[in-house]
């Protein structure tokens, strides 16, 4: 019995000092992230807090760029802004808890997101009209600042974009994703152990920099506990987005992803290649009912990934200038 106890007490000693040299070796990292990896644009104070808003180029209407759901925020954006934001005014930034930006206390919905952005852009004197870009989660968030601000809005782009109807329409074929060990993860993130993993469980994607790379990864443990949060307030954030299907005869560019679903993502989604089948035959249904939103629409299919932006930023840059200059035509 005295052994047992001595060798607990061993195992309890390792397990304290592992933890407290984690949190150590995290609190230094943290500080080094905000050290060597300044955000890009300004940070700009709504009141409680601060966002990061990166905006570049100059001339009218404004586009601003909604990531999806994920951990990149602004980064997100890198392979298209600097295209875009030659012929216009062009921004990105980062939600809230997202890389750069402190974190909300509030629920995370589709309305909590329209209004930070929204403020934000007052606060740094950008001004309508703006084109909204949403990619995945962003086409609801983009999809409810235009109904919240319609005035502001002139033009819009989904790139493969969430639709507020999916969840219902892909429960049969798609299992809820879960999410008890990520918040484990996040909730433990204080002691380095989600900086331990990231590295392998982060891959880098095409045409995102080095320096963006290293940037997100270490900025991963911080951003990935606001990031579940908003997860949490997805039923809600698609029920807010699906209250504004009617975009009128504003121009909107839709872009949707068709390439085969890769083993790794099949294995993710916990779905087999007939499932995987299925799902883009849904997806594709909802992508077009997303083109019917506007009278004034265009819908092209694109051979690539969900994160079009990364993978066919080409395309994404020409989707947006497209509605930039039907925009500049009307005005």
């Amino acid at each position: 019995m005295r052994l047992i106890f001595r060798i607990g007490l061993i195992l309890l000693s390792v397990l304290a000092a592992l933890v407290v040299a984690g949190t150590g070796y995290e609190a230094l990292q943290r500080y080094l992230a905000a050290k060597n990896h300044q955000p890009p644009g300004e940070m700009v104070n709504i009141g409680d807090r601060r966002i990061q808003l990166n905006c570049t180029g100059n001339g009218s209407p404004t586009v601003v760029f909604e990531s999806g759901l994920g951990i990149s925020g602004s980064l997100d954006w890198s392979a298209v802004q600097p295209s875009v934001s030659k012929v216009t005014r062009a921004c990105s930034y980062s939600r809230a808890g997202i890389m750069w930006s402190d974190r909300s206390s509030e629920a995370q919905d589709a309305k909590s997101v329209a209004e930070d952005l929204h403020r934000a852009l007052q606060v740094a004197g950008e001004r309508a009209p703006v084109v909204l870009v949403g990619q995945s989660l962003g086409g609801a968030y983009i999809m409810t600042y235009t109904g919240y601000y319609p005035a502001d809005v002139s033009g819009l782009v989904f790139v493969d974009a969430s639709h507020p109807d999916q969840l219902q329409r892909l429960k049969d074929v798609m299992p809820s994703a879960d999410t008890r060990i990520p918040k484990l993860g996040a909730s433990l993130s204080w002691t380095g152990v989600v900086r331990a993993l990231a590295p392998g469980m982060i891959q880098r994607a095409p045409n995102q920099s080095d320096a963006d790379y290293r940037a997100i990864l270490a900025y991963a443990p911080m951003s990935l506990g606001p990031m579940l949060q908003e997860n949490d307030s997805l039923p809600e954030t698609l029920a807010q987005a699906g209250r504004f299907r009617n975009l009128g005869s504003r121009p909107i560019y839709v872009l949707t992803a068709t390439a085969p679903f890769s083993p790794a993502a099949l294995a993710s989604m916990h779905i087999t290649d007939a499932q995987g089948l299925q799902v883009r035959d849904i997806w594709t249904q909802l992508q077009n009912d997303e083109a019917s939103w506007s009278s004034n629409s265009r819908h092209e299919f694109v051979d690539s990934d969900h994160d079009i932006q990364l993978e066919r930023p080409d395309v994404v840059v020409k989707a947006v200038l497209s509605v930039v200059r039907e925009v500049r035509r009307r005005a």
